[in-house]
């Protein structure tokens, strides 16, 4: 589950226009919010409780507290020069997709004053960006700055992070981890980020045996393109030209971003390199939303692929295959993601007489789109007058939308080891309750069992 402070900082991001996605370390961001996390999503272990608060719009603090044979826990504090004013800090309030999504699409580059908190359709964009004054988008692209900071019980960790913004465009962050079983009692890790838009480029210097790196992505087609302009909402039928030819109907709307880093160790002498590709739908994309990804590490000779898709508005999909061009050694992993508006106990039984939705005006359901469609990653033509739904009739995404109440997630691997997670919200309290399963020992299938809430003011 997504802390609470990566929520506020989320909002910082969006409430000053940064765009997360135009980085080269954001290559896999889809695929973390997509491939990745749909697969690596951590499982929780034991019990966790978490308390978090945004006591004011510039200052929020969590402290949390679990057991894993011993007890542990943390206390967080996080400042902000830009108020947060614009987004549900209370847990009961939060929108589930904004801090429990998976997929995610990428950020319009044409945007840069607003965050996709969701990204799907359906209710998976539900939450919208925080509310930005002149004044905070001044500031905000001007000298803002966050500051974070967490102190690990017992071991006596600490770990903090800066961030300040120059211009709209030139940003630098600060990370730190002190700890006296570390190598000179810590690490410090220095980034300064250049983001044009059609490129972004970040230069990166470590304590940690002293490493030097640059990084770059470069965007094309799409959004990126000066001559682009992305498509309507709604394409009609086609029509002919003044040639007597069919207008060219665009079936996939998308991004194509290409980079690659390289870095070396200064102390220890060694470097290396990486070089990456990723295609992924705009939001303005009127098919299924789709994200690819392929990273190749010559120098060690590993390559990784990633798919991810939004099947449905509430089922994500993702699969990954990683392979060794010295070694031939390989594996593969799937992921899954399916959104439910129903109580746990409906979610988990099915449905319940004593658990239906609140009484109200029922949406007609939505058409399946037609096989063509689906081949060609496009929706239906629209019906034509007097067609369709019953007349008189609403669109079904004109009524209000049901909010998501929970999410199940499940991943399987090659070796046969599956995780399951199950996170959603009861009464005030957001919780994940997770477990791992080997299938490879039936004796003793399940490697491990956990529970988390978090609430938050």
């Amino acid at each position: 589950m997504r802390e609470f402070m990566h929520y506020i900082t989320n909002a910082f991001y969006g409430a000053t226009g940064w765009n997360e996605d135009n980085a080269y370390q954001e290559l896999n961001a889809t695929a973390r919010g997509g491939a990745t996390e749909l697969i690596d999503f951590p499982l929780p272990r034991g019990l966790r409780l978490t308390l978090s608060s945004l006591a004011t719009p510039h200052f929020a603090t969590s402290y949390q507290l679990g057991s894993v044979g011993i007890v542990d826990g943390s206390i967080s504090y996080l400042h902000s020069t830009v108020p947060l004013t614009g987004i549900a800090a209370q847990s009961d309030r939060i929108p589930l997709p904004a801090l429990l999504r998976s997929y995610r699409r990428l950020h319009d580059l044409g945007s840069r004053d607003r965050q996709w908190y969701g990204g799907a359709e359906g209710g998976l964009s539900e939450p919208t960006p925080p509310a930005i004054t002149a004044a905070d988008r001044i500031s905000g692209n001007n000298g803002s700055s966050l500051l974070y900071g967490r102190l690990y019980l017992p071991q006596s960790l600490l770990e903090g992070l800066a961030v300040r913004r120059f211009t709209p465009a030139l940003q630098a962050q600060l990370s730190a981890v002190s700890e006296r079983s570390l190598r000179n009692g810590g690490t410090l890790l220095g980034l300064v980020q250049y983001d044009k838009g059609k490129y972004g480029v970040e230069g990166l210097a470590s304590t940690d045996g002293g490493l030097l790196g640059v990084r770059g992505l470069y965007n094309f087609g799409g959004d990126a393109s000066s001559s682009a302009v992305s498509p309507p909402a709604s394409t009609p039928n086609p029509e002919h030209n003044g040639n007597g030819q069919l207008a060219e109907r665009e079936r996939i709307y998308g991004r194509f971003s290409a980079g690659g880093e390289v870095y070396y160790g200064t102390l220890n002498k060694s470097g290396g390199m990486s070089l990456g590709a990723r295609f992924a739908t705009l939001p303005t994309h009127r098919g299924t939303p789709l994200t690819a990804t392929l990273t190749i590490n010559p120098l060690m000779g590993n390559i990784n692929a990633t798919y991810a898709v939004l099947a449905r508005e509430y089922c994500s999909l993702a699969t990954r295959m990683e392979f060794n061009v010295y070694s031939y050694e390989s594996e593969w992993a799937v992921g899954m993601e399916l959104w439910s508006n129903r109580r746990p106990a409906g979610f988990l039984l099915g449905a319940d007489p004593n658990n239906q939705p609140e009484p109200g005006p029922r949406p007609p359901r939505k058409k399946e789109r037609s096989f063509q469609a689906k081949m060609e990653w496009r929706l239906d033509d629209p019906e034509p007058a007097g067609r369709g739904p019953g007349a008189g009739e609403k669109p079904a995404d004109a009524g209000s939308k049901e909010e998501y109440r929970g999410v199940l997630k499940a991943r399987l691997d090659q070796n046969l080891r599956i995780g399951l997670l199950w996170e959603g919200r009861v009464k005030s309290l957001i919780f994940s309750l997770g477990t791992g399963v080997d299938l490879r020992k039936l004796g003793e299938p399940f490697r491990s069992l956990g529970l988390e809430i978090q609430f938050s003011s």
